[in-house]
């Protein structure tokens, strides 16, 4: 009879014991997720003043938005940045202030203005992925390719997972 009792408060603990180190192995990995995300901005700051010391990080985000995707209108930058129209139409003044960008007529509307970078521009922001890139590579430089490839893959199978919306409350990863 004891031996039953205690098999079976051995069972009954046991879930508990693996629900336990499933939540911490989760806190864990917030954590490690949180420290990449801190560690992105603080990369993305660097960049930004490497593109430009005088403006605000936003306005690399700017840059960088039409050096990858080309001429756009302000709203069209606005919106793929995540920006307040008014706040991007501020930015992309102080851009064209310094050299940076210019505002050209819309060919597909003479009415209205598309942004695109000037060759000043085009320099800044090559120099500024250049500087991201070499930081990267030399925290990953020891990495054999094996840990590289998995690594790769664990953030591919994490990035590729349906997203579950997060909540009102939540801001945080972990």
């Amino acid at each position: 009879m004891h031996r039953q009792a205690s098999s079976a408060s051995s069972s009954t603990h046991r879930p508990g014991k693996l629900q336990n180190e499933r939540q911490a192995l989760e806190h864990a990995l917030g954590e490690q997720l949180n420290a990449l995300l801190s560690a992105s901005r603080a990369l993305m700051v660097e960049a930004a003043a490497t593109f430009h010391p005088d403006l605000p990080p936003a306005a690399f985000h700017i840059a960088h938005r039409l050096q990858a995707f080309g001429a756009a209108n302000v709203s069209l930058v606005a919106e793929a940045v995540a920006m307040d129209r008014s706040a991007t139409s501020r930015l992309t003044t102080r851009l064209i202030e310094v050299g940076l960008i210019v505002a050209l007529p819309d060919p597909a509307d003479g009415r209205g203005v598309v942004l695109d970078l000037t060759d000043k521009g085009r320099t800044r922001v090559d120099q500024a992925i250049t500087r991201k890139g070499h930081i990267f590579h030399q925290k990953i430089a020891t990495w054999s390719n094996a840990d590289l490839e998995l690594f790769a893959a664990l953030l591919g199978r994490f990035n590729d997972h349906p997203q579950c919306g997060p909540r009102e409350d939540s801001h945080r990863v972990s």
